[in-house]
């Protein structure tokens, strides 16, 4: 039997797929990446969608970031610590699919660019409320390569 959050993702995955990087849902129009990794330990590969924020500063649309929020729980998600590990990732964005050299940010840097998400997408406020006091949810850079 196959858990709700795999449900979801390979729904989303088709839909994203279908009809050029749109879904419906609570992600209609927000902006979507399929993010593909390997396990840090299985070596399996895994794609995760997520939103994602453009670097509005950046003319040629090669920086964005991504979230680590697993919806405010008390830990990283696993695909979190697969990409640190590796460095890279593999993205599939609108119909393009392209490698990314990925950045952990922090201090400052890290703290800008996620209250701009949370003041887009509210969401992202309930989010690190969520986890405060526990963990600072992670904010990853993806620069394609």
């Amino acid at each position: 039997m196959t858990s709700e959050p795999n449900d979801w993702n390979a729904k989303t995955i088709a839909e994203f797929r279908a009809n050029g990087g749109q879904v419906s849902g609570n992600f209609e129009d927000a902006p979507m990446v399929l993010v593909h990794h390997r396990g840090r330990k299985s070596g399996r590969e895994y794609v995760n969608p997520m939103m994602y924020l453009p670097d509005d500063g950046d003319g040629d649309g090669d920086v964005i970031y991504v979230f680590a929020t697993k919806a405010g729980a008390p830990s990283n998600p696993d695909w979190y610590y697969n990409i640190v590990a590796a460095g890279t990732a593999v993205i599939e964005r609108g119909t393009e699919t392209y490698q990314v050299q990925a950045r952990d940010l922090a201090g400052e840097e890290r703290d800008r660019i996620y209250a701009e998400q949370a003041r887009r997408y509210p969401g992202f406020a309930e989010y690190a409320r969520s986890a405060e006091g526990i963990r600072t949810i992670p904010v990853l850079e993806f620069r394609r390569t």
